[in-house]
């Protein structure tokens, strides 16, 4: 199957920091992957870079067979992305957010109705709608960011920390819609949470300080670990790396 996203050789500096260091993978339809790491290792700023908010420093990003630094314009089309700590606009309400966020994608009139109408019964925010951002509690405003990640139906899912702020009942929801879009997508997870990357996740890529340090199905990251558990996989991998240093 043809990958939809390719990562080559990218790297992100910021001065003399090497936030991403000479990363490359693939991703293909179908495929929920975790990009698991500790605070630091530079997943957000690999999301900020596919997603077109960051430059790279070198490499390329390929959406769909396109490089998109010469077509960013259709990356972006392609793109559903929800960044780190869910920004929105504070003083409009979650109605007004959602049908500028429609209108940015194309959306107009009746359709644009009927499009929040539908992501706001799909991420439970119904009730919500008329409150204005600032006023909702971190759960809320995580579901409304993931509700605009989706309003074009994008092949393409980006997801930084989906489920942070969330109780569990609420993490339990927004799990299984993101694994019954998987069907449709390559949806990419940022995460340091280890249940979400086992359950949810068809793939793993270990991040530490920038560099990939395994990519594989959960058994291939315990071989290759040596481990018993993901737990004791992450720590061997990582932070056991940095203690041998």
């Amino acid at each position: 199957m043809t990958a939809t996203l390719q990562i080559k050789n990218l790297t992100k500096d910021f001065g003399k920091i090497k936030a991403v260091d000479n990363c490359s993978f693939s991703a293909k339809n179908g495929e929920i992957i975790a990009l698991l790491g500790p605070n630091g290792a530079g997943k957000s700023t690999l999301m900020n870079m596919i997603s077109g908010y960051l430059a790279p420093s070198g490499g390329e990003i390929f959406i769909l067979n396109k490089n998109i630094q010469n077509n960013s314009l259709f990356a972006k089309q392609n793109i559903g992305y929800l960044p780190e700590g869910a920004p929105a606009y504070p003083d409009l309400s979650v109605r007004d957010f959602l049908g500028y966020m429609a209108e940015l994608r194309g959306f107009r009139g009746k359709e644009k109705q009927q499009i929040i109408a539908e992501i706001a019964k799909t991420a439970k925010i119904e009730n919500i709608l008329s409150q204005k951002n600032e006023t909702l509690s971190k759960g809320y405003q995580r579901r409304v960011g993931f509700a605009q990640s989706i309003i074009s139906d994008p092949p393409i899912l980006l997801l930084d920390e989906p489920t942070d702020g969330l109780d569990p009942n609420q993490k339990q929801h927004i799990r299984a819609l993101i694994f019954a879009m998987k069907k449709n997508k390559t949806i990419l997870i940022s995460t340091h949470l280890l249940d979400e990357a086992e359950s949810l996740c068809d793939r793993i890529i270990l991040i530490n300080r920038g560099k990939i340090m395994a990519d594989g199905n959960l058994a291939h990251i315990l071989k290759q670990a040596k481990a018993a558990s993901l737990e004791e996989a992450f720590h061997n991998l990582t932070l056991g790396a940095q203690d041998n240093e």
